[in-house]
């Protein structure tokens, strides 16, 4: 099922606005960088991060497949334990609900390997057929070319 919101269900509404340091596709997981900006999160080393998610740009009236350029304001939501998120899953990979997801060190997430897993999945998603190409006609969506984004649960 298709949502036109990055915020699934929230518990708490930490909402906060940051400099965007590239471009940011709403869902992306989010790190802050050493230039007080927000970036892809880059860094799939097993260290502690603060899940951080890259919203919709609802105040301009732009949805879910807007991206942020550089130098945007970027609306960044910081979801607690329990809440849910229209998250972006890598190419490739294949998760069903209960799978651990961690970052894969490019704003995307990946299935539990060695790194610091912060979600679960709530849904299966098989991105492994070619890019995607698995997936029926209706399910491609822009920007990706397909759909790639996934509902999980803040762990």
């Amino acid at each position: 099922m298709a949502y036109n919101t990055i915020k699934l269900k929230k518990y708490s509404d930490v909402i906060e606005e940051h400099l965007a340091g590239g471009t940011i596709y709403p869902g992306m997981l989010l790190i802050q960088s050493a230039a007080d900006t927000v970036v892809a999160h880059n860094d799939d080393a097993p260290v502690n991060c603060i899940p951080m998610f890259a919203l919709e740009d609802e105040l301009q009236g732009k949805g879910i497949n807007d991206a942020y350029a550089s130098g945007d304001q970027v609306q960044v939501w910081i979801p607690g334990r329990g809440d849910q998120v229209y998250a972006l899953l890598e190419d490739g990979a294949s998760v069903t609900p209960a799978t651990f997801l961690e970052s894969n060190g490019s704003g995307l997430l990946q299935a539990y390997t060695s790194g610091k897993a912060i979600a679960v999945a709530l849904e299966t998603l098989d991105l492994t057929g070619s890019s995607g190409g698995n997936l029926a006609q209706n399910e491609y969506l822009a920007p990706f070319g397909y759909a790639r984004r996934i509902k999980v649960r803040i762990i």
